[in-house]
C-alpha cells in the first residue's frame, strides 16, 4: 500500500480549494468536525446535555395563562 507523503496531501488541499473555494472552506471543516464529535459521543455514550424526550407537552409560562373565567350569572336583587 503506498504511502501518502507532503505532496499528495498538498495536491488534496489545492483541489478541495479549487472545488469549494476559499469561503466554503472553514465551514465545511466546522460541519465535519462537529459530526465527528457527535459520532465520538453517541459512541462512547457520553452525552453533555440532558435531553428531555419524556415529556413532549409543552407548558406556558406562568403568568401567561387566561386566568379571568366568565362571571357567573346573578340574580337580579328585588327592587
Amino acid at each position: 500500500m503506498p504511502n501518502i507523503g507532503t505532496g499528495e496531501i498538498v495536491l488534496l488541499l489545492l483541489l478541495a480549494l479549487v472545488l469549494f473555494g476559499a469561503k466554503r472552506l472553514p465551514e465545511i471543516g466546522r460541519s465535519l468536525g462537529k459530526g465527528m464529535r457527535e459520532f465520538k459521543d453517541s459512541v462512547t455514550g457520553k452525552d453533555d446535555e440532558p435531553r428531555q424526550l419524556e415529556s413532549t407537552a409543552v407548558e406556558p409560562p406562568v403568568g401567561t395563562q387566561d386566568t379571568t373565567a366568565p362571571a357567573a350569572p346573578r340574580e337580579h336583587d328585588p327592587v
